[in-house]
């Protein structure tokens, strides 16, 4: 199984600059290379302060410079927000610029709040519409001389400008229900799932739908599934539980965002009192630590060596948790340093 870091800019209030963001996210990534990590992911969100990452290709192509083994990874762009022409060729000039080295993780997205700035009425069912329409059409214009005629993109004969320096540029489809993974797999394309909080019963039912998504396609080879989970390796059993209280925090504005309900002013939402989040049962310290991948590093080794046993080909660390850049930075050397060479 290997190691890759998902890690985008966050902040839950405006405390701090973008720039140092930008420059603690860098620092991350860096450690992360010369940790000997398979791969950084970083994603697409756009008006939410709670993840700034307007533009993968942008940040990935400046990685491109400053890091020197690991693959860059689009975790994810947002299908709906793209036209193939443009994804096509955006995608291939930036894996020219990392020498080879880029995947491409495509989603539907998440947040309400973004389709409605971006593409107004647009909602999860035809977001995934688009983005089964998309993969085969940035396909096509990479192989050159593709004309489409779908339902959402129309286009007369094009070829990507440039074309891809990997033949074929990796691509990973962001998967929950199983009609996603038969679309994956029988497309040729990698899986990524995340169970959020769920915990392991989501897990093994992930690994579940994608192996039956194999079965239903006996003449593609098999791809690879990553599995993306928040993960903290603490030094001791009180700073793991210090990281369960703040993973609860960072838990309760995710899922705030994903509602939609609350007011945002300057692209931060309207701050949740102590007593709204002790009141969300099922985002408590305690589901947190039972359900990610928190612990001293042999709890995290025993946990991950259950996940590699399932059959998953990369494992994500999710980084972004509202925590102070240096209690992420230590756990993810921790991360590096202890739990890595079990594996």
């Amino acid at each position: 199984m290997k190691f890759s870091l998902f890690v985008h800019m966050e902040r839950l209030d405006a405390s701090q600059t973008h720039q140092s963001l930008y420059e603690e996210f860098l620092a991350l990534c860096e450690i992360a290379d010369r940790g000997g990590m398979h791969a950084i992911w970083t994603g697409e969100h756009h008006g939410m302060d709670f993840t700034i990452a307007p533009n993968p290709f942008v940040t990935i192509a400046d990685l491109a410079n400053r890091t020197k083994n690991v693959r860059l990874g689009t975790g994810t762009v947002i299908a709906p927000f793209w036209h193939p022409v443009k994804l096509a060729g955006e995608a291939a000039m930036t894996d020219i610029i990392t020498g080879g080295r880029l995947d491409v993780g495509i989603a539907r997205g998440a947040y309400s709040f973004e389709y409605e700035r971006l593409m107004p009425g647009l909602d999860a069912w035809g977001a995934g519409q688009r983005l089964r329409e998309l993969i085969p059409a940035v396909k096509g214009v990479w192989a050159g001389d593709y004309a489409h005629e779908g339902e959402f993109w129309r286009f007369p004969a094009t070829t990507s400008a440039p074309k891809p320096l990997q033949q074929p540029v990796p691509i990973w489809v962001a998967a929950r229900d199983p009609n996603s993974h038969d679309f994956a797999v029988a497309n040729g394309c990698n899986v990524q799932v995340t169970p959020l909080w769920n915990g392991h019963g989501e897990i093994e039912s992930l690994m579940g739908r994608f192996n039956d998504a194999c079965a239903k396609a006996p003449d593609q080879g098999r791809p690879k599934i990553m599995l993306l989970l928040h993960t903290y390796v603490g030094s001791d059993g009180d700073d793991v539980a210090k990281a369960a209280q703040e993973l609860s925090v960072y838990y309760n504005y995710f899922f705030a965002w994903f509602k939609n309900e609350r007011p945002i002013r300057q692209g931060l939402i309207e701050r949740l009192s102590e007593d709204e989040m002790a009141a969300n049962a099922m985002l408590s310290p305690q589901i947190m630590q039972a359900n990610l991948a928190l612990g001293t590093a042999d709890e995290v080794i025993a946990r991950l060596k259950q996940y590699e046993a399932l059959g998953y080909d990369e494992y994500s660390f999710w980084i972004d948790t509202g925590m102070s850049f240096e209690r992420k930075k230590a756990s993810l050397e921790r991360f590096i340093r202890d739990v890595m060479p079990a594996f």
